[in-house]
């Protein structure tokens, strides 16, 4: 099945930058605010980040608030959790039994991520037989606050 292309798709390059309610920046394209935050990662590229509208590689939210803007303009936009990451689903909860830890010599701890063969989850309780992770995206059912500067529009 071949995919037709769409002459309307439009392409922006966008600096953002992402906040959380209490003010924590959680990501930014710009690397003097990522220093500032303590998030600065030194294998990143700090660019404005490509995005073809409708492509489905935003969170709807943010690609709401992309249509129609213009280069150079700047704005913020608060996302709530359904137009983010989403809600929390029970499902994405596991339990392993402590033995596995053990067995592979980790000391697991509150907030820890864990690379599995079920995906990455972060440590969210610690009980003595078992261990509870949490599969969900960590910016799953927060409210996010974007800051985004519509940089260039490419044709």
């Amino acid at each position: 099945m071949s995919e037709e292309i769409d002459e309307n798709v439009i392409t922006l390059k966008v600096h953002y930058t992402g906040k959380l309610k209490n003010g924590e920046v959680f990501d930014s394209s710009i690397e003097e605010i990522a220093k500032e935050a303590g998030i600065y990662n030194p294998s990143r590229d700090y660019e404005p980040l490509e995005v073809k509208l409708g492509s489905g590689q935003l969170i709807p939210g943010f690609e709401k608030a992309l249509v129609d803007m213009k280069a150079g303009e700047k704005k913020e936009v608060t996302i709530p959790p359904e137009e983010g990451y989403g809600h929390e689903i029970q499902e994405l909860f596991n339990t392993i039994k402590m033995e596995v830890f053990k067995d592979a010599d980790i000391e697991p701890e509150i907030g820890m991520l864990l690379e599995t063969d079920m995906g990455v989850g972060v440590v969210h309780e610690i009980k003595e037989d078992e261990v509870a992770l949490n599969f969900n995206h960590p910016l799953t059912g927060k409210t996010l606050i974007f800051t985004i500067e519509v940089v260039e529009i490419l044709e």
